[in-house]
């Protein structure tokens, strides 16, 4: 049984392209000493006393590679959670002493990765990744990530390849999310469902956070199929093993708002908004919905926009691009940024934002990237399927 950092990886791994989004480029402050926000971590709470127990052991010894890396995993698993961009600062902080080392200590090559890809920082992360196996061919926290970085770039033969290295190295559930999530791709959305499901009914003791990962993979691709009443159930699923998982609410919350269910959203992540993700999706139901909060939300999003920008990260331009698209009604600049995003991102939600702002622009054109993949890979997705139709009516 793979261990539990493992999973956690594994869970952050799946939901790497939207991690990006979710919590953007990392922070660092200015001097150790600066107080940046107080973090909402009460003593009672067990990752705050993980994380405080980390941090002493790390400051100890701040040489010492393994608590530090140690330390900037449980930041990261944190910045999964909740979405919050300064936890992955704060990882690059644990990490800072060999930062810019061209061979650091393996336990904190593969940490490093994973920071790195949150600035998408894709290249460099890979070859600290594949620096990684290399000296551990075992490392299944190395593979994962592989595999991720290859999926958001739409890599799907080297995706594949990591993916088969993982499953060698990991419980069946593992892998066969793994591989569903490639098979989704590429027009196998139904094998893909189908041992899913039947990994998901062989180990019911799997790990919670494990069991998220793979319902919410299972979520998704059930959408692709078109059959929505079976990703719901899925989705509830994840959703009843309370697991803070952003990615799992962005996903469900999206769902809800394809589905004309945008009244659903505002309960789902009104508790939720420090997540950018989560604040985008929010603003969108609000709007649909005629919401009170509205302009007050699109206000905070457009502010931490401006803000990331200002530091230099761009890592939001997907969520931008949404937020021009739907609540500024501004197709140009949607496009412009979705085109910009989709040149670092190939996933299907970067995907369905540069059709959606090429269609509301009118730019046949702009889409020709997403269409010629559709193509190319079978992918399936009603939405996609949709849009792709509309925008070839284009004169």
């Amino acid at each position: 049984m793979i261990s539990r950092l493992c999973h956690r990886f594994l869970s952050a791994a799946a939901l790497l392209g939207a991690a990006c989004a979710a919590t953007g480029a990392p922070y660092l402050p200015r001097a150790d000493d600066q107080v940046v926000e107080r973090l909402a971590l009460r003593a009672d709470d067990p990752a705050a006393r993980e994380l405080a127990s980390l941090r002493a052991n790390w400051r100890r010894d701040p040489t010492d590679a393994a608590a530090a890396a140690r330390l900037a995993a449980a930041y990261i698993e944190r910045a999964g959670a909740e979405g919050d961009p300064r936890y992955v600062g704060y990882a690059q902080a644990a990490l800072q002493r060999w930062w810019r080392a061209s061979d650091p200590p393996p336990v904190v090559r593969v940490t490093r990765a994973i920071v790195l890809q949150y600035d998408h920082r894709f290249d460099d992360a890979l070859a600290d990744l594949g620096a990684a196996v290399l000296a551990e061919p075992d490392d299944a926290q190395a593979w994962a990530w592989i595999t991720a970085i290859h999926l958001v770039r739409a890599e799907l033969d080297q995706a594949r390849q990591a993916c088969d290295h993982l499953a060698d190295l990991t419980p069946e559930l593992v892998g066969a999310a793994c591989r569903a999530q490639i098979d989704a791709l590429t027009g196998h959305a139904t094998r893909a469902a189908t041992s899913l499901r039947a990994a998901l009914h062989d180990d019911p003791a799997a790990d919670p956070a494990l069991r998220v990962w793979a319902l919410t993979r299972l979520a998704e691709t059930e959408e692709r199929r078109g059959d929505a009443a079976a990703a719901e159930r899925a989705y509830h699923d994840a959703l009843a093993l309370r697991r803070a998982d952003v990615y799992l609410l962005a996903a469900y919350a999206d769902f809800l708002l394809d589905n004309g269910r945008a009244a659903e959203v505002l309960p789902l992540l009104k508790d939720h908004a420090r997540a950018d993700v989560l604040l985008l999706r929010l603003a969108i139901a609000a709007e649909a919905t005629g919401d009170a909060r509205r302009e007050a939300l699109a206000r905070e999003l457009a502010a931490r926009f401006d803000a990331a920008r200002a530091r230099g990260d761009t890592s939001h331009r997907k969520e931008e691009s949404r937020f021009a698209l739907a609540l500024r009604g501004d197709a140009e600049h949607a496009l412009a940024l979705a085109r910009a995003n989709y040149e670092q991102q190939r996933e299907v939600a970067d995907a369905r934002i540069l059709l959606e702002a090429a269609l509301a622009a009118r730019q046949r054109a702009a889409a020709l990237p997403v269409l010629q993949w559709m193509d190319a890979t079978g992918v399936e997705s009603p939405p996609l399927r949709t849009l792709a139709a509309r925008l070839r009516e284009l004169p």
